[in-house]
């Protein structure tokens, strides 16, 4: 990754976006699809409005394949008395560092996790006054850049984001759909993935997601195409996607996991004959303030989902 590259991951993971929030994430893309849309191969058409709430979408040409990145990330709501509710699932720990923002100033602060007599456990924010009641807090950010890693939090989605706004460089025929409300079980992928169904015939789809390291997906071996999690896709769709992984000669590894879920269960659960493949760097760290991906594996994304873009 060269170091504008590096600039724009950054940006998007400092961007402050739990689930419902997606708005920052959207403005930004709108800001940067019309800054850099003139040196893209094909200058895409944005679908949104009303009808799609905070989403977005691009269109390419005569699209016949649809990218899925979420927008939104895990993080926490203010309740009573400084109590914190978790958005999504955040995996934190006591003292980690949250930020945000309500009408009396800017918020940073520190996670607490306390424990009665009893071992019930309490999320609460060590802030110096108390916060306005709904007031979203994400993780502070630390960016580290190594030879071989990147770590940050919210790298889940902002590098499925990252990789779709490089892709969208160099589509001719295609779509691109920044969704909302994944990390909660979704709620915009139905009536996204109907527009594009009755629009533009779409049947086809890449979930451009973040996975898990484990014992069948390990750093630096290649983009990680799942077979299944906790939704089971189309055999001869996944099938396809392989054989197209093949024959590009980029590194991927194959994913079967039991659990997780992505926009693909989402498509799944939709009423149109919609294929998905979840294709996804793998990493450590998940839904912490850390997460950390391996650079060959960013490549590896990047390299596929050109190609399949191009060939299915």
């Amino acid at each position: 990754m060269n170091q504008k590259d590096l600039a724009l991951l950054k940006e998007l993971c400092a961007i402050p976006a739990p689930s419902g929030s997606e708005i920052t994430v959207k403005n930004f893309l709108i800001n940067y699809i019309e800054k850099h849309q003139s040196t893209w191969k094909v200058k895409p058409d944005l679908i949104q409005g009303s009808d799609f709430q905070d989403c977005l979408i691009l269109i390419f040409g005569k699209p016949q394949t649809a990218i899925y990145a979420h927008m939104d990330s895990v993080g926490y709501t203010v309740a009573y008395n400084n109590n914190l509710i978790r958005i999504g699932g955040p995996e934190a720990e006591s003292g980690t560092g949250l930020v945000g923002e309500d009408s009396l100033g800017k918020i940073e602060a520190k996670l607490l996790l306390e424990e009665d007599e009893n071992k019930n456990k309490t999320l609460k924010v060590d802030f110096s006054r108390p916060i306005e009641r709904g007031t979203t807090l994400t993780y502070k950010q630390e960016f580290i850049n190594t030879d071989e890693y990147i770590q940050s939090c919210y790298l889940d989605n902002r590098l499925g984001i990252w990789n779709a706004l490089k892709v969208a460089e160099t589509i001719e025929n295609g779509a691109i759909v920044f969704s909302a409300w994944e990390e909660v079980g979704g709620g915009s992928v139905g009536y996204l993935a109907r527009y594009l169904y009755k629009e533009y015939q779409i049947k086809q789809a890449l979930i451009s997601d973040i996975t898990w390291i484990t014992e069948g997906v390990t750093h630096g071996n290649g983009v990680a195409i799942s077979m299944r999690d906790s939704g089971i896709p189309r055999k001869s769709y996944i099938n396809r996607i392989i054989e197209l992984a093949k024959e590009s000669g980029i590194p991927f590894q194959l994913e079967v996991e039991s659990a997780g879920g992505s926009d693909g269960n989402a498509l799944q659960r939709s009423p149109y004959p919609i294929d998905w493949c979840f294709v996804g760097a793998g990493e450590n760290n998940v839904h912490k303030p850390t997460e950390i991906v391996h650079k060959a594996d960013i490549k590896a994304m990047h390299q596929l989902y050109s190609y399949l873009m191009k060939h299915l």
